[in-house]
């Protein structure tokens, strides 16, 4: 295929950009890296992923989120910290800079497509500064076919214009720093600069259609997927924030992995967003994950802030002196273990995980569907102490839909859609602890790995529906009182601890730490689910 077969009829000049020196469009992997390493934004690791650094912003720069306040959508968006407003002439201004900016430089042009079910796939165009943000899009993104028609006759409905070399005013633009993703709805229009986070480029999307797909009756969601390899009908989503296990416990070796961290649930059933994994690799081992080891030691790899010796190009996963946050960015074909289409039917399981430090909840519990609704626009988990400066004990971390930073609605519309998929479908919902047993951090141990898959297969295969269950007194969920291949005496987290005094204080101090996140969402919340969280003893 020559080189202009890749560009499409509908040009740059469509997002206001002008007088632009070379336009590379489509590249494919290898010449990604070439360009990568040409230009010196990346180095070429043992066995070939792609190791490059970011210099400042290591991770999402959260605060510095913007959407544009404007007739269309503004009805419907939940704003707050999580959606910040800004106006529209702010935003049209800070455009025409980017795009003055841009004059006579050289950028790197990817097309492709977010969602693998074509009725509600959109398609996109990320122009970007740097070659290697290119082949992250490539990864992270579907990517479009080969075929000559398809490409020239490519419309993006959304595009995303990234210059981390291009920092905003302040003083001008309105913005909190010089870092900022401001996100036009209705113009579908993002733009992103001051950072170089390669994750800012895959959120901003599924920020977007987090905001789009609701109002198509999709509930868009933060979460991974599988399906059991024999048993089509057999599908299971995995909400849970970061350190919960929603990675490492959809990777089965019984299951096939449908995507590991968006997807929606139509009609027709669950499908991926996206056409790659975005995994934390730090301390990653080839024991623990032996998968995703072996995908930073593959050619296509972006590994992010990992280290590199400049010498013999080995890299250590272990070395975390540019960040915790390390990553690996690679094509979900890396994977042996994964169901092509990206599509699978209707969830017949719904788990909610957290890592409860506090050492109070139960390693599985079945929820009704009104708590399953309380629990999701919860999204409990929580931070250990040591993790951040000033934090002693743990504490914890409530995010809304397990993903309130991407969720441009208000949860409860999620949460609608979750509640009335659940009863259309008739999944069975689970929260599943895979924090502390025994005590809380730093007196109780960690939930073994080996428990917490027991106890899942056992719900997956329908093993705990005939068993004894007890109702929780304060958090009223079912807990069974037996499980297959797990002793009982962990079911019940209170009789774990030495002092049950302690732990009747400590469930009560949790009790009252989900009242007290819940009181913001209760006004617009149905009165069933605001009864359906717990109570204090």
């Amino acid at each position: 295929m020559e080189m202009h077969d890749l560009i499409p009829e509908y040009g740059l000049e469509n997002a206001g950009l002008y007088d632009l020196g070379q336009v590379h469009w489509n590249l494919s992997t290898p010449a990604l890296y070439e360009w990568a390493v040409r230009r010196y934004e990346g180095a070429i690791a043992h066995l070939g992923p792609l190791v490059v650094s970011m210099g400042q912003h290591t991770g999402r720069a959260a605060k510095d989120k913007y959407v544009v306040d404007e007739p269309q959508t503004s009805k419907d968006v939940w704003w707050g910290k999580v959606n910040v407003p800004y106006p529209e002439e702010r935003f049209h201004a800070l455009h025409r800079r980017m795009a003055a900016y841009l004059r006579g430089k050289t950028v790197f042009v990817q097309d492709c497509y977010a969602g693998a079910e074509e009725t509600f796939r959109q398609s996109v165009r990320v122009v970007a500064e740097h070659a290697w943000h290119s082949l992250f899009v490539r990864n992270m993104f579907i990517q479009m076919p080969r075929d000559r028609r398809i490409i020239r006759d490519f419309v993006p409905d959304f595009t995303v214009l990234h210059c981390p070399n291009f920092n905003a005013d302040p003083d001008d633009d309105g913005t909190r720093s010089g870092a900022f993703v401001a996100l036009h709805l209705s113009k579908k229009l993002i733009l992103i600069g001051g950072t170089a986070y390669g994750g800012e480029i895959k959120k901003s999307i599924f920020t977007a259609l987090n905001f789009l797909l609701p109002g198509r009756k999709v509930l868009s969601m933060h979460c991974s997927a599988n399906v059991n390899r024999d048993d089509p009908a057999d599908v299971a989503i995995f909400f849970g924030l970061s350190g919960t296990g929603k990675t490492t416990l959809s990777a089965d070796p019984n299951r096939l992995l449908i995507g590991d961290d968006e997807h929606g649930w139509s009609d027709r059933g669950v499908f991926n967003f996206e056409g790659g994994c975005y995994a934390k690799v730090i301390h990653l081992s080839k024991e623990a994950e032996p998968e995703i080891y072996e995908c930073t030691r593959r050619f296509g790899t972006i590994l992010e802030n990992v280290a590199i010796d400049p010498t013999l190009r080995r890299i250590d996963l272990n070395d975390s002196r540019l960040t915790e946050n390390t990553r690996a960015s690679y094509p979900l074909t890396h994977l042996q273990n994964i169901l092509p289409s990206k599509m699978a039917g209707h969830p017949r399981n719904i788990i909610m995980l957290t890592a409860d430090a506090f050492g109070v909840l139960p390693p599985i519990a079945r929820l009704t569907p009104e708590q399953a609704m309380y629990h999701f626009i919860s999204g409990y988990t929580a931070k250990l102490a040591g993790t951040e400066k000033g934090v002693t004990e743990p504490v914890a971390a409530f995010s809304a839909c397990f993903g309130a930073p991407f969720m441009v609605r208000h949860p409860s519309v999620y949460a609608q859609l979750l509640a009335d998929k659940i009863a259309k479908h008739h999944a069975a919902c689970w929260l599943v602890n895979t924090g502390w047993t025994g005590g809380p951090y730093g007196i109780g141990a960690r939930m073994k790995i080996q428990h917490t898959r027991a106890l899942l297969n056992a719900a997956l295969k329908g093993e705990l529906e005939d068993v004894e269950m007890r109702r929780d007194p304060l958090f009223s969920f079912m807990v069974p009182t037996r499980a297959p291949s797990v002793p009982a005496e962990i079911l019940n987290p209170r009789d774990t601890w030495s002092d049950t005094a302690a732990y009747d204080a400590q469930a009560n101090r949790l009790v009252r730490l989900f009242q007290d996140n819940f009181a913001q969402f209760q006004d617009q919340t149905h009165g069933a689910v605001v009864e359906a969280g717990p109570r204090a003893g």
